[in-house]
């Protein structure tokens, strides 16, 4: 959808593109109910603001559509889609390292009880490695912090690649 397109659409066609962005229902509520923004550029910012914070329960709800880092989602979801180009450099034909992210994985759901969740998109399969084996010597609260922002990270990447100019 355009920007213009987006700003001049009823709020349940908006919240369907925010959707697969994040599928937080205040972080929609509140940016469709902003509308209209002057600019791409202002849509994204206060998408990146109705963000911050999130409650415990929105962040275990938007977790429960990201895949292991590594694992190619299969459901043809516009969520799926969106996470397998945002995987595509994540290289887990190395069997080394995809053996160590499917380690690193287990061992990161053991410890905070979630998938592990990084922004992937621009990142390379030893450079998430790299910050699994860091986020692994994290406490529960500093952990929390770091998903939160990984998840506006992730939502605001997603939304300025499904709105165009």
């Amino acid at each position: 959808m355009n920007f213009a397109e987006f700003n001049s659409a009823d709020p349940a066609a908006a919240a369907e593109v925010l959707k697969p962005c994040l599928d937080v229902p205040r972080w929609m509520e509140a940016i469709t109910a902003a509308r209209p923004f002057p600019s791409k550029q202002s849509l994204l910012a206060f998408a990146a603001e109705a963000a911050d914070p999130f409650t415990a329960a929105e962040v275990e709800a938007a977790m429960a559509h990201h895949p292991r880092i590594g694992e190619r989602p299969t459901a043809r979801t516009e969520e799926a889609s969106m996470s397998r180009s945002e995987q595509s450099g994540v290289n887990t034909a190395d069997a080394e390292v995809g053996q160590a992210l499917a380690r690193g994985n287990l061992d990161y759901e053991e410890k905070f009880g979630r998938v592990f969740l990084i922004r992937a998109a621009g990142r390379t399969a030893p450079e998430i490695l790299a910050a699994l084996d860091e986020r692994l010597g994290h406490s529960a609260a500093e952990e929390d912090a770091i998903v939160a922002q990984e998840l506006r990270e992730i939502a605001v990447l997603r939304l300025e690649g499904v709105i165009g100019e």
